[in-house]
């Protein structure tokens, strides 16, 4: 231990937490009682299936931009773009996965079919080959992207799902209970994050790949042996023959052949989410104009929102791209593995989750808590903000010098902080304002719009990579400065029009209920 440096405690310490945690999961499966802090035991069972799978999604993304750069050798540019292409087919799959959960599947049968798919995509990626674009093996590397980008497709929307079936439309603990459900996927992000990436910088990237396949395999342990605690929750719409159901399996597994083609030509993705993307807004429009008038606003305050991912994951989820690599190579790290340093955004969410979740209860009695509408503007207010006081500490400390590292702790507090007002408040207010009937499906649109916003991300990525793929410090500041006066110009707008959109949203007329999806059965 003596020999041990700043990386070897950060692993150690992160070994104890995973232990307490486990702890107390091991507590709650024990106790007799049907609820557990206030909330039922289902929501803690979700929590900790959820975390692992975080575990290794979040572990496998800590290092995927430096597995691209240094093992296959792309350059920064076309490693940036491949990542937002990956990240945005991602959150793109839920639309499918949401549909068929809906339809045919309930969302539990969903979950766990996608946390099988995502144990085969992470045990692929521990195979490494040789490196370079010309070993065969790479085609081992896009199968398993395409195994994890289907699992998460068919896994992510229905989870959040599954955490509002647990409550009443009216039940006051909701907004809370998303809170708690995201505390979980941090939890899993910043511990699957520090340990892959230890291992995956100090001994081998099959050794930290291999590890977030383990924590994958984990949680899907938990869903399993936590069915009964759901009551009921996820479960299919309708009776399913079994032949419909292994044809609907077989649909996931072609939608892996598609996406291990997909995720290697960037380009046609873009194309796609044009396509889909209009296709998407001409569905969800026209249930709109089917609806009330109450729902059918209800309707266009979601939409209103959901158009916002775009420009906020754009700029959010640089995280794991250029400023991975801006880290890597511009920061004082003080020997610390950059992709530890990933591991910044989970943890303030763990320690900030409950102070916000606090307030919003506290303002909420009060008469005075921001509206879903104007969260988001002080959401985009705060990105902007994260870039700006990254450019200007660079500037100040000196281009040609080594960034301070407090600098990069600085961009993520504001990050974490724009993320706390924009996304648990997302995730809840899908869930509250859609027709039950279309619930997954909006789920799946808000992670379709985020899709947007990864792929948005690969092009800035991109840009900061300039006209020859590599990147240099002052063009990726460049590019951070423009987005960062954008993201606040277009915050502005939001805050002055969020009075209109809350009304749209019509709260006080909110009923467990609805009406419309009566009509539909």
């Amino acid at each position: 231990m003596g020999l041990w440096v700043e990386g070897d405690w950060i692993a150690a310490i992160t070994i104890v937490v995973l232990g307490i945690f486990l702890a107390i999961g091991a507590k709650i499966v024990v106790q007799k009682e049907p609820e557990f802090g206030g909330h039922p035991k289902g929501l803690y069972m979700l929590f900790f299936a959820e975390m692992w799978e975080r575990f290794s999604y979040y572990g496998m993304r800590a290092l995927l931009i430096f597995y691209l750069t240094k093992h296959w050798l792309f350059s920064d540019g076309k490693a940036n773009l491949i990542y937002g292409a990956y990240t945005s087919l991602v959150y793109i799959t839920p639309v499918l996965g949401g549909y068929l959960a809906d339809r045919y599947l309930g969302q539990r049968k969903a979950v766990l079919f996608g946390g099988l798919l995502l144990a085969v995509g992470h045990s692929l990626m521990a195979v490494e080959g040789v490196g370079g674009q010309s070993d065969p093996t790479i085609n081992v590397f896009w199968a398993a992207l395409a195994f994890i980008i289907v699992g998460s497709g068919f896994l992510k929307a229905n989870i959040s799902v599954m955490v509002g079936q647990l409550y009443k439309l009216t039940d006051i603990r909701r907004d809370g209970a998303y809170t708690v459900f995201y505390m979980g996927i941090n939890v899993g992000a910043a511990i699957g994050t520090i340990l892959v990436g230890y291992l995956g910088e100090t001994i081998g990237w099959g050794w930290g790949f291999g590890l977030a396949g383990i924590g994958m395999l984990a949680g899907l342990i938990v869903f399993v042996l936590g069915k009964k605690a759901l009551n009921g929750a996820g479960e299919a719409p309708v009776p399913l023959s079994k032949s419909r159901e292994w044809t609907l399996y077989g649909v996931g597994l072609g939608a892996v052949a598609v996406c291990w083609a997909l995720v290697q030509y960037q380009d046609v993705i873009q194309g796609l989410l044009v396509v889909s993307g209009v296709a998407l807004l001409g569905y969800v429009l026209y249930e709109s104009f089917k609806l009330d008038k109450e729902p059918r606003e209800r309707m266009f305050a979601i939409l209103f929102l959901i158009s916002l991912n775009p420009l906020f994951w754009g700029l959010f989820e640089q995280a794991g791209g250029s400023m991975n690599l801006f880290t890597d190579r511009f920061v004082d790290r003080g020997g610390v593995p950059a992709a530890i340093f990933q591991s910044i955004n989970p943890i303030i969410i763990m320690l900030c989750a409950p102070i916000f979740a606090g307030l919003w209860v506290w303002l909420g009695k009060r008469g005075k808590e921001p509206s879903a509408p104007a969260k988001f503007g002080l959401a985009l207010l705060q990105m902007g903000l994260a870039n700006l006081v990254l450019v200007w500490g660079a500037e100040a400390f000196g281009v040609a010098v080594m960034t301070p590292v407090i600098l990069v702790f600085a961009y993520y507090l504001l990050a974490t902080t724009a993320e706390l007002c924009l996304s648990p408040v997302g995730l809840s207010a899908m869930n509250r304002l859609a027709p039950k009937f279309l619930a997954s499906l909006i789920m799946g649109a808000w992670f379709y719009m985020t899709a947007v916003g990864n792929f948005v991300a690969g092009k800035i990525g991109e840009a900061t990579g300039g006209h020859d793929g590599q990147m240099t410090k002052q063009g990726l500041l460049d590019v951070y400065e423009l987005f960062g006066w954008i993201s606040i110009g277009v915050a502005v707008v939001v805050l002055l029009l969020s009075p209109m959109v809350k009304r749209w949203m019509h709260l006080d007329t909110l009923k467990d209920e609805e009406p419309q999806a009566e009509k539909v059965a």
